[in-house]
């Protein structure tokens, strides 16, 4: 599979169904938010975490190349079948983890262990791909399962970020108003 195509040199892109969009339209900027989220994942497999955060991860990475396939496929969407499950699935990731930490009295300051940052880091591009596929879920309704397991997925990342501070034995540091 060559690499370059040289169809995109005008200033357009194709969608699955090849349909060709220029590539500022709202569905290319919406899987192309999901999929540098999906690549910023990888970093944090990259920093050495514990195994069953990186299956967790890896778990992720795969619904969103599933829901990347479906921003780019005009009126075919298929992570509807498994996004119920997987959002249950992320809300008692949360639950566990917060049930376990000290409750939270103030904003986080993001940090604390090279992993945990990284974890905030995901949680702002998550908060921000989620963004882009409601702009894009205006003009071109997707189920709302698919912004719903965005949104639930950025409060996962959260979750993993004070996880990860815990695990590493790194302080977690909060804002306190001046």
């Amino acid at each position: 599979m060559d690499i370059y195509t040289k169809t995109g040199d005008d200033g357009q892109t194709g969608l699955f169904d090849g349909t060709r969009v220029d590539k500022e339209d709202v569905r290319v900027a919406a899987y192309g938010d999901v999929d540098e989220l999906n690549c910023h994942i990888g970093v944090l497999r990259a920093l050495g975490v514990a195994q069953d955060v990186k299956d967790a991860l890896i778990a992720i990475q795969r619904d969103l190349f599933e829901i990347g396939a479906d921003l780019a496929t005009p009126g075919g969407c298929k992570s509807t079948e498994f996004l119920p499950q997987r959002i249950r699935e992320l809300e008692l990731g949360i639950d566990e983890i917060m049930d376990r930490l000290p409750p939270l009295h103030s904003f986080v300051l993001p940090g604390g262990s090279p992993a945990s940052a990284q974890a905030h880091v995901l949680r702002t591009v998550c908060r921000r791909a989620e963004r882009a596929c409601w702009h894009a879920h205006r003009l071109y309704p997707y189920p709302p399962v698919l912004l719903v397991y965005l949104n639930r997925l950025s409060d996962w990342f959260f979750a993993l970020a004070r996880d990860l501070s815990d695990r590493d034995r790194a302080e977690e540091r909060t804002w306190t108003p001046r």
